[in-house]
């Protein structure tokens, strides 16, 4: 457990939370006695306290976490807590993760609070500056995915570290080495070659698995080009040869802007020739025949002749 100079510099440092040892060291436990008793402070979890009197929000129940724990050690925020910290968006948990090593077991971690143990974490996976201290983005990711309960969501949580440049591929696939035991191994391995070979969402790879087991052309990924106004737009699979996009849609739009925006770039498509195919991506996965028949008829037609 950290020593600070001071009592304020803990305070600021770690969002207000501070552990009964860490005051001891600045304070009489008389003095801590009132100011609890006095309602300037208030007691979080046995042994930790919150100095101030108002609600406890997100910053102060993450330290509350790892402060709190197990008693005398700092435990590190991880998997889809430190990502949240680490800039991992569209994630949010219900309960905050924490890992720590196996060897320590703790008796009532708080309330709210997740603890998993490991028994491999080498000192290069922690980030012990950021606050409050938790793992890398790339063990956080593997983390965070493994402890997913299907393989989907594991494949989907990879995806987005990818999508959102948290992590490197050669990064990765070296941690994804060093954890034999790493849970939905297969799945994870599958979904980083996914990532690197150019796919950003977990709908784009099973629609590239699909053309592969029906022997259909490799579309290209998220090929970027202007559309009328200048703007930078993605195709997210395109069959140049053909001259067909391929829109997968998430799910349908409930906003109206974004709907117009997608129509508006299809149409631009259309104007000058070129063929669009939309997918929804529940029919990617639970209708593969027919969007397989669909894309068979469209790529059987003669591409559009230039104007």
């Amino acid at each position: 457990m950290r020593t600070f100079r001071s009592l304020d510099e803990a305070i600021n440092r770690q969002a207000g939370v501070i552990t009964r040892s860490q005051a001891l060291d600045h304070l009489t436990d008389r003095t801590i006695r009132h100011r609890l008793s006095s309602g300037r402070w208030q007691t979080a979890h046995p042994g930790v306290y919150v100095t101030h009197s108002g609600p406890i929000g997100h910053a102060e129940r993450r330290w509350i976490a790892v402060l709190g724990t197990v008693n005398g050690h700092i435990a590190l925020l991880a998997g889809l807590s430190a990502l949240e910290i680490l800039g991992l968006r569209g994630f949010p948990s219900a309960t905050t993760h924490v890992l720590i090593p196996a060897t320590v077991t703790p008796k009532h971690p708080p309330p709210g609070v997740t603890v998993h143990r490991t028994t491999r974490l080498h000192p290069a996976e922690i980030r012990p500056v950021i606050s409050p201290p938790c793992t890398t983005p790339t063990r956080s990711l593997l983390d965070a995915a493994q402890w997913q309960h299907s393989d989907r969501q594991a494949a989907t949580i990879i995806m987005a570290g990818f999508q959102q440049r948290l992590v490197r591929a050669a990064d990765i696939s070296a941690a994804v080495a060093a954890m034999p035991r790493l849970r939905h191994r297969a799945t994870i391995r599958e979904a980083i070659r996914d990532a690197a070979g150019g796919v950003r969402s977990l709908p784009e790879a099973d629609f590239v698995r699909l053309c592969r087991r029906a022997g259909l052309p490799q579309p290209r990924l998220q090929l970027t080009r202007a559309d009328a106004a200048g703007r930078r737009t993605y195709l997210d699979a395109y069959f140049p040869a053909h001259g067909i996009h391929v829109e997968i849609d998430g799910s349908h739009h409930t906003d109206a802007g974004q709907w117009w925006a997608d129509m508006r770039r299809q149409n631009e498509l259309w104007i000058p020739g070129e063929r669009v195919l939309r997918f929804p991506s529940w029919a990617i996965r639970h209708r593969p025949d027919e969007v397989v028949a669909q894309l068979r008829a469209a790529l059987a037609h003669d591409p559009p002749k230039a104007a």
